[in-house]
This record gives C-alpha cells, structure tokens and sequence, in this order.
C-alpha cells in the first residue's frame, strides 16, 4: 500500500500547474487590495482608534470606503461589534425585511445557524417569523444545483429578499461561482426589480477575482474572522452594498439614528487593515489545501465535493467518510496538528445554533476562526468532515499525512 507521504508527493506534483494558477489569481486580488488602499491614501495615522461612541473614527470611516470598493460595493460597514457573520447576516436580514415581506431562499436550506434567525426551529426569541416575515425556498435539483426553471418564476410582488448562499454550509452540493449568482440577480430582477438580493457571502470573498456586489447583488455580509480578516484579526464582520442597505444593517447594529455613525474600534484598525491586505494571500493558501485535500482522499476511494481539480467556489472541502468513527478520527489526527490546542482532543458536543452535535477540530490562534487548517462535521448521516482554511498549503499537508493514517482507505 502506498504510504500517506507517497501519496502526497504525488498529489502535489499533480496539482502543479493548478497551484501556478492560484498564485496567479492572488496576485490580481491583492492588486485590487493595494490600489484601494492607495486610493484612499491608507497611512499610520489611520490605525488610531476612538473611544466610548465612536464617533469621527477616521480609520473605521477610511477601512469601510477601502472595502466597498475592493468589494465592488457602493457602500460598508466593518465592525467589530457584529460577533459573528451570522450576526452581519442577520443585522443585514432584520435590517431590510418588514412584517408582511417574504424572504425567499434560492439555494435550498440556509445554514444551520439561520434557521433559528429565520424560525424554522426554536420560538420565543424574536425570529423573522415571529416578526411576521413569511419564508420560502426552493429546494435543489437531485443534482444539488440551482433549479432554474423553478426559479424563473418564483419571485412575488411580496418578494422583498431572496437569499443566495454562497457556500455549501453543511450540505452536500457545489457552492456558487460568481457567475451563478449573476444568473440569479439577473432572474430575481427580471420578475421583480424591487427584490433585494442579498447573499450569504462567508467562506467566498478573494475566491474569485470578483465579489457578488460586483455583479448586481444589492447586499452582502460575511465575518471577519474568516477569508477577510487574513487570520489576523479578532474578531467582527460586515456588510457591503447599496449605500441604503447597508445603513438600514447597521441601524439594527446599533439603533435607528445612530446606524454607521456609531462604534469604538478598541484599536483594532491596524489588525482590520493588515488583514484585508494579508486576506487575497491566506484565501490562496486554503485553496491549495482544498485541492490537495480532495486529490489524496479520492486516492483512498472517499467522495469528495469539489472534486480534486474543480474551480473553487469557497475554502470549503468536503468528504464523505462514512462513519461516526472516521469523522471523530479525522478531527482527532487534524487537532493533533494544530498550532493551538495539539494536546486537546476533539468529542462531540453541541454548539449554540446548531441543530445537531458536531466535532471540531480548530486549533486556531483567533477562536472559532478555522482559518487555520481546521475541520469539522456534524453527528448525522452520511458524516461529512468539512475542511476549511489553511494558512500554508504546508501545513495542510503534514496535517493530512496524519489523517489519512487514522482513517485509511474507504
């Protein structure tokens, strides 16, 4: 049998000239980056921070403008008061929809974390539906793709918002490619030009050298402790782009009056900006993580989603493993070879927002950030294990090397 270094070093030499390509695409993203913070002339003096309100911040007013317009975005609002991207997204959802509004999901089920956001599971604690916000969604073709001709002619007169989500999540299907959700826009807008189209953009920014407001979606949220922050920085989120959307998110961070105006950013600006410019980099990074990852675990005959050479959508990878054993044993060999936390040895639990018990594995230096090389899945058929981030493709592979020695072949 081929032993796990083996079959690595082939899998690298394999994927050659897609890492060629990766670095290449960083370089246009990082560009995008520096002319930005060249535009708006970024100097030291904007990494000083304000107190108590946060009123007259030059460096939190001076980071929203370089985001909007790395974001292609009319408009943004960094903050590191959202605690998590579930939060912007429900800020920017809170923030758009009114009693009597219908949000309408595009991509099948939301993510585990929204469904008490949007009252499909949990009661008394102020849902969208508890607001009198109706909901409905459009289910995946058996292929796991967008249904289009569903699509086509669903949007109402009482369609104020239809949510794509860009990636995965916890589901077996491919995340959307910027071009897939200008298909969207387009389809929503064509049936209604009043519906916001708005987008769960977590694990996507820097994927491509394109965002969705870039391409007609009206709003997007997504955390900073993800592919923006550049593994650096601790905590946050935002939203991006109408200027009225935006504004109408962070009256729900804040209040009505106050919206954008308002927030200390505790001397957190040099670590918002540092990330933004370290983010194109460390996206790169995962996405040869994920490569490699799909590329050694179809080797030992597991189903991977995307497949080892598909474009990438978001830093997300996934494979089938089959067994509440092989799930806990993959996180296990990948806790193992963290940089934070090697000794802890991931079980499973439950976690506030999620319906059933997951195992993680994130030995990250910013907590629940899985931009390191982390991994996780919940307790539920068929076990999946989603791999995510990776500041070095490096690491990803001595990690993998140990995994794939406690789960062997399929």
């Amino acid at each position: 049998m081929t032993s796990s270094v083996e079959l690595l070093q082939k899998a690298e030499q394999a994927l050659l000239q897609i890492f060629s390509g990766i670095d290449s695409q960083v370089k246009k993203n990082l560009k995008r980056v520096l002319t930005s913070f060249y535009h708006h002339r970024v100097g030291t003096h904007h990494f000083a921070g304000v107190s108590g309100y946060g009123h007259d911040d030059l460096g939190r007013q001076t980071l929203d403008q370089v985001f909007a317009e790395v974001m292609g975005a009319e408009a943004a609002a960094v903050r590191v008061q959202f605690v998590s991207g579930t939060h912007a997204i429900a800020c920017a959802l809170y923030g758009v929809l009114r009693p009597g509004d219908e949000m309408l999901a595009v991509a099948g089920a939301p993510y585990d974390t929204l469904e008490e956001v949007i009252g499909l599971r949990g009661h008394g604690q102020g849902s969208l539906r508890e607001f009198g916000v109706d909901y409905r969604q459009l289910e995946l073709t058996p292929e796991g793709a967008i249904d289009w001709q569903a699509l086509a002619q669903a949007v109402s007169d009482r369609t104020r918002l239809v949510l794509i989500q860009r990636s995965c999540g916890y589901s077996w299907r491919s995340s959307l490619a910027i071009a897939d959700i200008e298909k969207i826009v387009h389809l929503v807008k064509q049936q209604n030009p009043n519906t916001v189209c708005f987008v769960d953009n977590c694990y996507g920014e820097f994927i491509e050298t394109q965002e969705p407001t870039a391409v007609g979606a009206d709003l997007m949220a997504g955390s900073l402790i993800k592919n923006p922050g550049g593994t650096i920085v601790t905590a946050g989120g935002y939203v991006a782009g109408r200027a009225d959307l935006v504004e109408a998110a962070t009256c729900r961070l804040t209040a009505p009056g106050v919206g954008s105006s308002g927030g200390a950013t505790f001397d957190q600006n040099r670590l918002l900006f540092q990330g933004l410019f370290l983010a194109p980099q460390m996206v790169g990074e995962a996405i040869k993580g994920n490569h490699l990852t799909a590329h050694v675990f179809q080797q030992l005959g597991y189903p991977v989603n995307p497949l080892p050479e598909a474009p990438r959508r978001d830093v997300i990878q996934a494979i089938q493993l089959g067994s509440p054993e092989k799930l806990i044993a993959f996180c296990r060999a990948i806790q193992k070879h963290s940089p934070i936390g090697s000794y802890l040895d991931p079980i499973p639990s439950g976690m506030p927002g999620y319906e059933s018990e997951l195992v993680m594995a994130g030995g990250t230096f910013i907590d629940g950030s899985t931009s390191e090389f982390s991994a996780d899945g919940p307790l539920r058929e068929p076990f999946v294990v989603f791999c995510q981030g990776g500041t070095h493709w490096t690491h990803v592979a001595i990690a993998l090397e140990a995994a794939i020695e406690a789960v062997g072949p399929a």
